[in-house]
């Protein structure tokens, strides 16, 4: 068995909404038996308000983070690549697991609207965690 720990790479477009929640969620859930990243493929030039509220509500601080350009050495370091609304502008690389998420932007909507794209990220990445790290039994 490999003793690195996995790595996965969240990407969105603005890397400000979608892609932050997911990472700050798998770092918190994995409990730092991941490695993460994330990345847009047009970063903004902060994170967004409304899903830095949605987060502080579930207990997660992401108000520190701040949008990172995506580029081929973050894909190329990570084992799975996860898009959300960007997939055509990811570098494709033989043997990565590549997912894409469809789910609602939360850009220019306020915290009630982010709530329920908060929930379904949290849900996919509790998902992610089983399939990374199977039950042993």
């Amino acid at each position: 068995m490999s003793t690195s720990k996995p790595s996965v790479l969240f990407v969105c477009v603005h890397n400000a909404g979608r892609s932050q929640m997911a990472a700050a969620f798998l770092t918190n859930l994995s409990a730092g038996q991941v490695e993460v990243r994330s990345a847009g493929s047009a970063p903004a030039d902060s994170v967004n308000p409304a899903a830095v509220e949605a987060m502080k509500e579930v207990g997660i601080d992401m108000s520190a983070e701040t949008p990172k350009i995506l580029t081929v050495e973050a894909v190329k370091e990570s084992d799975v690549v996860i898009t959300m609304g960007c997939g055509d502008t990811c570098p494709i690389f033989p043997g990565k697991r590549y997912e894409d998420w469809q789910l609602d932007d939360p850009a220019g909507q306020g915290v009630e609207s982010v709530r329920p794209i908060r929930d379904e990220i949290r849900r996919r990445i509790e998902t992610l965690i089983s399939e990374l790290f199977p039950a042993t039994v």
